[in-house]
């Protein structure tokens, strides 16, 4: 027994194991993920299908993605049974359903008139992720790299993630690379040195480094190495020739304060930079100081992740700051750090100079009312064309609700608002479905599991989301919701069961004495119209 199932049988020696799934669960979930990503639906006719070659190569890759982030907020859940888990998975897995499909088939073609009229294919991309993940040596780099050999030839965008090279492997790389820096303008790394010995990763590093120093490159990708410190430098000369940046992904790479130190250090400039991705790294307050002068010095970002590394309050602060000289942001995504009220206070100051957020993610910041609050205000006034709304997981209670419910209010785009994981019982609960009453008619997802909510919230809750024209999924799982008031909740949704998530989660004798006495029952129609009408007249676009 590993260590990790023995703290899992300590904390929950009679529970239930929900997590992790089997073999068998992640195998049919990759095969029903291929289905969605192949099949007509209404995201492939939006977006487009995917070759199914690309779509079980993407669908492995979503699992993969899915199932690692679920593992590690299993590690986190104080009850261990891994329910949470399970349901962090499946949203995960669909969350990134639709970015694949949004982003489109990975091979990319350009077409010029031939001398007979009819149109040449030129291939840009040169991709050898596809397939299954693989060590290869100097034989098989020669087989896989020859087409890049054939010159002169148009390829701008190489990919060789998902295949580990060794020093045999790389040193046949090398000259190819060379001929070719004049013309590449995208290079993806990531995963390139899986499973190597340190010191031979670090010397392939080293070899591709040297190689591609000079490129002018548009988009760099060194995510899932395992860089650290010795890592990052050991890609030092490529990284020192790079001003034209645009986009940098250094996600999952073990980067620590130092590491984050050296990427701060080695990159010249960042002025062109507009999507910097530093997700799931071990970077800390200190780390987030030198990140922060990444930041102070990209005016141009437009997406920025930096969730799930480590970062308290102090390197929150920094964080903060540092985006306030970037106006221009889109997406933010700064999940699962510790940032606390006063650091969500900071971010509310950066927000306030953010008109262009279509997508922000703030879940399990440890915001409390205060820094919700803060935020929800700002946001109110900010972001017309906010999309996605996510702030999951940050002991917001009633105090805070009115606040987000006059943000929501205020925000006709949404398509997407995560609330689980609070305390906003049925008063807060019903606060923001009335906010969502008027208008929102591209709303197509809303998630208010594990937040105390019984009867009276979860009726308000799903006949509001259930009008609307968009809309997909409830997720209301995990809440104290009575036996009458799932078959009512149900009965609403009855010609479209599909959009509303399982309550098998749901415990309609849950909560403690007092929420039994000041909350509401199911099946107490008076106390359910009172609470409303109390509500009813509030007006959400206003704060106390």
């Amino acid at each position: 027994m590993d260590a990790t199932s023995f703290s899992t049988s300590q904390r929950q020696p009679f529970s239930v194991k929900l997590w992790p799934p089997s073999k068998n669960t992640r195998v049919m979930l990759v095969e029903r993920i291929t289905k969605n990503l192949t099949t007509e639906s209404i995201f492939t006719n939006k977006y487009g299908r995917l070759s199914q070659e690309e779509a079980l190569e993407s669908a492995k890759q979503i699992e993969d993605e899915a199932f690692s982030t679920a593992s590690q907020h299993y590690e986190k859940e104080p009850d261990g049974d891994g329910g949470s888990a399970v349901q962090l998975y499946a949203k995960e897995c669909s969350k990134l359903v639709v970015e694949v499909l949004k982003e489109g088939p990975k091979c990319k073609e350009a077409t010029v008139p031939a001398k007979n009229g009819s149109a040449v294919v030129l291939e840009t991309l040169f991709d050898i992720s596809k397939g299954q993940r693989a060590f290869i040596e100097a034989k098989e780099a020669e087989e896989l790299l020859k087409p890049l050999k054939d010159l002169p030839n148009t390829y701008s965008k190489i990919c060789f993630s998902n295949r580990s090279f060794g020093l045999g492997a790389a040193h046949v790389a090398e000259p190819i690379l060379l001929s070719l820096k004049n013309q590449l303008k995208e290079v993806d790394l990531s995963d390139f040195v899986a499973g190597r010995p340190e010191a031979e990763a670090l010397e392939v590093m080293k070899i591709f480094s040297s190689a591609l120093e000079g490129c002018v490159l548009r988009s760099l990708n060194l995510s899932n190495n395992a860089l650290g410190e010795k890592g990052v430098r050991a890609f030092g000369s490529l990284l020192k020739s790079q001003s034209q940046l645009e986009e940098l992904y250094l996600m999952n790479d073990g980067i620590s304060e130092e590491a984050a130190c050296a990427v701060s250090e080695l990159i010249p400039s960042t002025e062109k930079l507009k999507i910097l991705h530093f997700h799931n790294n071990m970077t800390g307050d200190e780390g987030a100081l030198a990140i922060a002068e990444v930041v102070k010095q990209s005016p141009l970002l437009e997406d920025f992740r930096c969730s799930s590394t480590r970062i308290g309050s102090d390197g929150g602060f920094a964080l903060a700051e540092a985006l306030g000289n970037c106006v221009h942001l889109k997406k933010l995504d700064l999940r699962d750090n510790m940032f606390g009220a006063e650091g969500g206070v900071a971010l509310s100051k950066a927000l306030s100079k953010q008109s262009d957020l279509t997508e922000i993610y703030l879940s399990y910041l440890n915001l409390e009312d205060e820094g919700a609050i803060a935020i929800a205000n700002v946001l109110k006034e900010r972001a017309p064309s906010l999309k996605v709304l996510e702030m999951a997981g940050n002991d917001i209670t009633t105090e805070g609700a009115q606040a987000l419910s006059a943000c929501v209010a205020s925000k006709e785009s949404l398509t997407k608002l995560n609330l689980s994981e609070n305390e906003l019982k049925d008063e807060g609960t019903i606060l923001v479905a009335k906010a969502l009453e008027e208008g929102h008619d591209k709303l197509e997802e809303v998630d208010f599991n594990t937040n105390l909510i019984r009867r009276a919230g979860a009726l308000c809750l799903a006949k509001v989301v259930v009008q609307k024209p968009e809309f997909r999924l409830l997720n209301i799982n995990s809440n104290f919701i009575s036996e009458d008031g799932i078959d009512e909740v149900q009965s609403i949704f009855k010609k479209c069961p599909e959009m509303l998530a399982a309550l098998d989660e749901n415990d309609p004798e849950g909560g403690d004495e007092d929420d039994e006495e000041n909350d509401l029952e199911g099946g107490d129609e008076d106390e359910a119209d009172e609470l409303e009408s109390k509500l009813k007249n509030l007006d959400v676009g206003q704060n106390d």
